[in-house]
């Protein structure tokens, strides 16, 4: 018996081919053009902060009109100015003298009761920061959370240290678990190394499947090649 010929597909109209060609030019302006925004809106701000900080004396701007007489608002002064002032305090700190004022300084603060425990609390976090720039979580893993049977993806951080570890019998493993779409907020979470399952998919590509709430796997080229070599299986 003959199947019957499957009839072509309906030609698309004139303006569902613009619509079409709208929201593809929609995928790629949007990220270019929400980056370009962001980096615009960012500059502006620390300007905003940091040019009226300047004294009129050494103000970049007042500087070029000044001797040019052309006035300028060029975005970004302050951006550059307090990258160089930046540059040139940690060059004047890491010297002898700049060392001496620094704990001077520091001991100073230290002295005021209120002060003190800010500045130590900031203090103690920019330097787990930098310090920790380099390293990055090492791999995505499963668990189970909030109950048995519901898995949450989670990344990897380090092993347990110090009291934490000292507290259990289990070797306990930190990990992060980031909440969708947001991936900067989560919970720290201290899990037996056992009741992990650590994927082979990379940190990034999990993080893409957490911002896109499971709609962007990684792999797909894989997993779609998989389901193809499944179906002729189940046929025959």
């Amino acid at each position: 018996m003959q199947l019957p010929e499957t009839p072509p597909p309906p030609k698309r109209g004139f303006f569902a081919g613009l619509r079409s060609s709208f929201f593809a030019g929609l995928v790629v302006i949007a990220p270019i053009g929400v980056t370009i925004w962001l980096i615009w809106t960012l500059t502006g701000w620390i300007d905003s902060w940091v040019l009226p900080l300047i004294p009129a004396g050494y103000n970049p701007a007042l500087l070029i009109n000044e001797y040019t007489g052309i006035e300028v608002n060029i975005r970004g002064l302050g951006v550059v100015t307090f990258l160089l002032f930046t540059i040139l305090v940690g060059w004047v700190a890491k010297g002898l003298i700049g060392r001496s004022l620094i704990l001077w300084a520091e001991s100073l603060v230290l002295s005021i009761p209120l002060i003190r425990s800010l500045y130590s609390g900031l203090k103690q976090i920019v330097e787990t920061v930098l310090s920790q720039g380099e390293q990055n979580f090492d791999k995505a893993a499963l668990i189970e959370y909030p109950r048995k049977g519901i898995w949450a993806i989670c990344f990897i951080s380090s092993n347990a240290k110090g009291e934490v570890q000292a507290s259990t019998s289990e070797d306990v493993v930190a990990v992060f678990m980031p909440t969708t779409p947001n991936p900067t907020s989560g919970f720290l979470l201290f899990i037996p190394r056992k009741d992990l399952i650590v994927l082979d998919m990379s940190v990034e590509d999990a993080a893409k499947l957490i911002i896109s709430a499971g709609l962007v796997y990684p792999n797909g080229e894989d997993a779609k090649k998989a389901l193809e070599d499944k179906v002729p299986a189940a046929a025959e």
